[in-house]
């Protein structure tokens, strides 16, 4: 998964504004205690850190 498909699948669930908000506060134990963001910039694959969204959230079908 590219990083573009990464952020267009959290602004999709999200909305725009507070997927970067989430995407920058929210820890998950999945990432190894980091943030999206975190992991993100530490080189893990966007789709492993979606799968962790996937996870964590309540995220519609057609998006995961």
């Amino acid at each position: 998964m590219r990083l573009t498909e990464f952020w267009n699948r959290m602004h999709a669930h999200f909305g725009e504004a507070y997927s970067e908000s989430w995407a920058r506060d929210y820890v998950i134990a999945e990432l190894g205690g980091r943030t999206v963001v975190q992991a993100l910039a530490d080189g893990e694959s966007a789709k492993r850190v979606w799968r962790a969204v996937c996870l964590v959230t309540d995220v519609d079908p057609k998006l995961s």
